[in-house]
């Protein structure tokens, strides 16, 4: 393990235990344990957050917050939580309100012999992103275990 990376390993452990606690987080909301949640999009804590909280956290604690490094983990950590919580979340509403409309012609194409509509075998996936508590637990995970990581590095 000298040879490698400690920033990557740091920041993929991250966003594994970020999947993983998505199957406990889910097992608090639902009363069901599913091990899928491992693999799932959205779902709390957010894995985009942890990785990224994680490696520039991780940097810090190593380089210092006025670092080079430091700030270009930290501009993209928030560009990639952004989005996880603004554009990937909002197009799985929109995906939501698309499988809602395909189910509504599906019904009436059933009263309207006329009207030609064939339904898609699969709907479209309708949880990507995260809720801004999602990215919140995210960030706090990844922030505490790029510290961490950094402390029993030295």
């Amino acid at each position: 393990m000298e040879d490698m990376n400690r920033g990557i390993i740091t920041a993929l452990g991250s966003i594994g235990l970020a999947q993983a606690a998505k199957i406990w987080t889910y097992y608090r909301k639902t009363g069901e344990w599913d091990v899928k949640q491992v693999a799932a999009t959205g779902g709390m804590p957010s894995s985009h957050s942890a990785g990224v909280a994680s490696i520039a956290s991780y940097i810090a604690a190593n380089k210092g917050s006025r670092h080079t490094e430091t700030a270009l983990a930290v501009v993209f950590g928030v560009i990639v939580m952004y989005d996880a919580q603004g554009i990937r979340r909002h197009t799985g509403e929109i995906t939501k309100l698309v499988n809602e409309l395909e189910d509504s012609f599906s019904k009436i194409s059933k009263d309207i012999p006329s009207l030609e509509f064939v339904e898609r075998e699969k709907e479209l996936k309708e949880l990507l992103g995260h809720q801004p508590l999602e990215v919140l637990g995210g960030a706090i995970l990844g922030g505490i275990l790029g510290v961490w990581s950094a402390k029993i590095e030295h």
